[in-house]
């Protein structure tokens, strides 16, 4: 008898081994960990949740031999788990991320607000499933650009707590003596703010243009009449043209005479970190250059056709602006911009106008069919391509290759063959680097405005999928806007404004000026940079792979600064992604 009992205590300990209880998940007590990353803006309906379980904070083993290996999905509160799951395997992430991490994904969930709990680990940031889940975020990129207004007060009516005074009017521009002019002053008012300083270059402002207007010609009107409140809500025409047409008035004013367009009008040194119209040194118009003039050619010849609805006798002066600028660049290709010794804004040179007269013939023969700028495109075909820190310098032929991919009818099926292969044949392997990379993103190395690397990646996969519309690119265009919005290893939803855990000290002289807490919403931060070239008055952290190179600081003009051309494909990919999810 005794051995019978003792046989019996044994089976019942074995069997209670191997019948482990199920993990008791508590109600969440208004504490989440960055160590689960994930979308915190949120996801669609048939879109598989990824997120990823990951301690930036440890060691070389950031998981360890812990007891963390299930994953739960709960409702808002964790009073009601949705889902139960097995988190992923473990993968070494540490040469580009840092990490050690476990990344999951789920299938797609109902709409609604959850939550991710890991035991022993705790409760990640909110995030939502809906049908609309971006437009909240396409909206505030949009509205980040009315917030950049440069000679307009922003009352309260439009900027709610973030309302200010006019600064920089822009009435009375020196001509700097790099333009080639005698001493003056010319009116040259208005148009956005370049990024976190108070200046304007052509350059930076043409190019965002372009990618901004791309969305309206590939989805239709995004932010039609009254959607985005901004002054000209309720004037029955679309606001989001409204918002852009604002920055083309100013471009239009920097065109000289004899067509070509003044580099950019800055004051000869950044100004201080304090509000619009407390920066009072004089402002400058200067230098000329060939690659300022075919990148206004090209957004001015794509806007004459997109404004030719909106305000007809608009487009045409857009036209015969975009004229005079081609006529001028082809006369003067070698006009390359560098600064004067007594200037130190940003530069925005570049030594090869290729790129930029691909994109400038490309829209003006969309625009027009004349075979002079078609015959130009076959001797200087655009060159498409994709690589970190492709954006104002060289981007613009992926913008050419875009456009002519919308006139079928109009460009030659042997050109417009050659050019579809090359889009979708780099759209494909972006795609495939997406599904093998660290966090499920498009970008091996990070430099300055890596984050808008990510965003231009996904605009090329989108033009891909405007030729093929297979599901693979739109699920790499959703992985690229999990990564901006918080699956990251930073565990930040890098556009400010959104999410539970965004840049509160970006690199912006409004929102470091303006006495708010909160910086200026909508404005989507630079992303990390391996080259922390402002690490004398950053403190990065120690070792920090490529990844982890951002730095939530008001000094860090590197990682954390804002700027056009950054928010500008965010806008596309967000606005891109609202228009065909659920389609």
């Amino acid at each position: 008898m005794p051995y019978f009992l003792c046989f019996l205590s044994l089976l019942l300990l074995l069997l209670s081994c191997g019948d482990e209880p199920a993990a008791e998940v508590p109600v969440y007590a208004d504490s989440a960990t960055p160590v689960i990353q994930l979308n915190q803006v949120g996801y669609y309906p048939d879109q598989p949740i990824r997120f990823t379980y990951a301690d930036t904070a440890a060691g070389a083993d950031p998981l360890g031999p812990g007891p963390a290996t299930t994953f739960f999905v709960t409702t808002l509160d964790g009073d009601s788990t949705v889902r139960e799951g097995i988190l992923g395997d473990t993968l070494d992430w540490t040469a580009l991320a840092g990490v050690v991490a476990r990344p999951t994904q789920t299938e797609p969930l109902p709409v609604g607000e959850y939550r991710i709990f890991i035991p022993g680990v705790g409760y990640s940031y909110p995030f939502r499933v809906a049908d609309d889940v971006l437009h909240d975020a396409f909206v505030g990129s949009v509205r980040g650009l009315y917030y950049q207004r440069a000679g307009q007060a922003l009352p309260a009516t439009y900027a709610g707590e973030y309302a200010r005074a006019a600064g920089h009017p822009d009435t009375l521009v020196q001509y700097h003596p790099s333009t080639g002019h005698a001493p003056g002053t010319f009116s040259s008012p208005g148009g956005w703010y370049d990024a976190g300083d108070y200046n304007k270059y052509v350059v930076n402002g043409a190019f965002p243009v372009g990618q901004l207007l791309a969305l309206y010609e590939d989805v239709g009107d995004p932010a039609p009449d009254s959607s985005l409140n901004i002054p000209e809500s309720g004037n029955g025409k679309s606001d989001y043209l409204d918002e852009i047409k604002y920055e083309l008035d100013w471009l239009l004013t920097m065109q000289d005479d004899d067509g070509g367009l003044f580099h950019k009008l800055t004051t000869l040194k950044f100004a201080g970190m304090v509000m619009p119209e407390a920066a009072t040194k004089t402002r400058f118009a200067v230098g000329k250059s060939t690659t300022a003039t075919f990148d206004f050619a090209a957004a001015a010849a794509q806007a004459a056709r997109v404004y030719r609805n909106y305000d007809p006798a608009y487009a045409d002066r857009l036209l015969a602006a975009a004229r005079r600028a081609w006529a001028w660049s082809t006369a003067n290709t070698g006009a390359f911009f560098v600064n004067p010794e007594d200037v130190s804004t940003g530069e925005y040179g570049d030594g090869n106008a290729d790129d930029e007269r691909a994109w400038a013939a490309a829209e003006l023969f969309a625009t027009t069919g004349e075979q002079e700028f078609y015959n130009d495109l076959q001797a200087h075909p655009p060159r498409v391509r994709f690589g970190p820190g492709v954006g104002w310098t060289s981007y613009m032929a992926n913008l050419a290759a875009f456009t002519l991919l919308r006139h079928p009818d109009r460009v030659p099926r042997e050109f417009y063959s050659a050019v579809r292969e090359q889009v979708i044949t780099l759209a494909d392997s972006l795609v495939d680097l997406t599904d093998s990379s660290a966090y499920f993103q498009p970008v091996a190395a990070f430099g300055w405005g890596s984050n808008s690397d990510v965003a231009n990646a996904a605009m090329l996969i989108a033009a891909a999928h405007r030729q093929n519309p297979r599901s693979a690119y739109v699920n790499a265009m959703r992985d690229a806007m999990n990564y901006l919005l918080g699956h990251n290893p930073n565990g930040v939803c890098y556009l400010t404004g959104f999410g539970t855990r965004s840049p509160q000290f970006i690199h912006h002289r409004p929102s470091a000026a303006d006495g708010i807490d909160a910086p200026v919403p909508g404005l989507l931060s630079g992303g990390p940079n391996t080259a922390q070239q402002d690490r004398a008055d950053t403190k990065y952290k120690p070792g920090a792979a490529p990844m982890q190179s951002w730095a939530d600081q008001t000094p860090s003009y590197a990682s954390n600064e804002i700027c056009l051309n950054w928010n500008a494909p965010f806008t596309y990919v967000a606005g891109y992604l609202e228009a065909v999810s659920g389609k």
